[in-house]
């Protein structure tokens, strides 16, 4: 086999391997904790949280009084336009490597290009992972009285991001910021 062919088998291998990747990360849980610190009571903290977590369609789960924890619980649905693109990709890589394998062993005709009926398989798969149940789940830390209220948050990534977009200025809500800074 000539090396142009070896190298283009080769490279074909890599881009499927780097799907299978991108699938696993586009699915994967990213459940973070963060702490954030407020001057207003604990009471209008809490208020306001569960008030804007329930204008965004997530239902109260029940908690525990003694360890003042609330949990909530809601349906997260994948991103259709990804799953779209995953599908076109996968279809292209799958057509790439039916021309490859076609190039290699001419013998086999053209039925390698059917691999490209493989291509929304990808998406499928997207759909299936990314789609699952959440829950987000709010701690109140006992604070002094007179130094405001402390929150444990633990959430899906996004949502705390949100969070902390949208209530940060209104509830004056602080936290070490490492949500909105970017690990590159």
């Amino acid at each position: 086999m000539p090396t142009t062919q070896t190298s283009t088998l080769l490279l074909t291998l890599l881009l499927a391997i780097g799907l299978v990747f991108f699938l696993r990360a586009a699915s994967k849980d990213r459940t973070t904790v963060v702490e954030v610190h407020s001057p207003r009571p604990a009471l209008e903290v809490m208020e306001g949280l569960c008030t804007w977590l329930e204008s965004r369609g997530w239902i109260r789960d029940g908690g525990d009084a003694e360890r003042c924890l609330l949990e909530y619980r809601g349906r997260v649905a994948s991103s259709n336009p990804l799953a779209v693109l995953l599908s076109i990709l996968g279809g292209v890589g799958a057509g790439c490597l039916g021309l490859v394998l076609r190039e290699l062993n001419p013998s086999l005709s053209w039925w390698p290009l059917s691999l490209i009926l493989l291509g929304p398989l990808a998406g499928w798969v997207y759909s299936r992972r990314a789609a699952r149940q959440e829950g987000i789940q709010i701690r109140l830390i006992e604070p002094a009285p007179q130094e405001g209220s402390t929150l444990r948050l633990r959430a899906h990534r996004d949502e705390l991001i949100a969070l902390e977009l949208a209530l940060g200025e209104p509830l004056e809500l602080a936290s070490d910021g490492s949500l909105l800074s970017s690990p590159i």
